[in-house]
């Protein structure tokens, strides 16, 4: 085996980029949430009160599709296509995360 020791994702990996921690802000009163590694988008808002629908949480069903007024989207879903992946409008709140620190939701 090799003896290195085990740290951080160097930057360049796109994964340790992808994984880290965001905030989500609700467009219908400015409450911002943040989404910590490890956690989901729904988990994040579900703990924080909201009630919101989903079904498969392995983002193949789209139930819970939810729209994007602002930051970059990261699409880990399997319902969108990639013209939607390019536009950024909605994402899969159980799955994707976010390539900016912060998305605002249409919440």
């Amino acid at each position: 085996g090799t003896s290195a020791p085990l740290g951080p994702r160097a930057a360049s990996d796109p994964a340790a980029r992808r994984d880290s921690s965001f905030e989500v802000e609700l467009a219908s009163n400015g409450r911002v949430i943040a989404v910590p590694c490890g956690t989901s988008v729904l988990a994040a808002l579900r703990g924080a009160g909201l009630e919101l629908l989903s079904s498969c949480e392995e983002g193949i069903c789209g139930t819970c599709e939810t729209g994007v007024l602002g930051g970059v989207p990261d699409h880990r879903d399997s319902v969108l296509e990639p013209a939607e992946r390019e536009v950024g409008d909605i994402m899969m709140i159980c799955v994707s995360r976010a390539q900016t620190p912060r998305l605002v939701l249409d919440l």
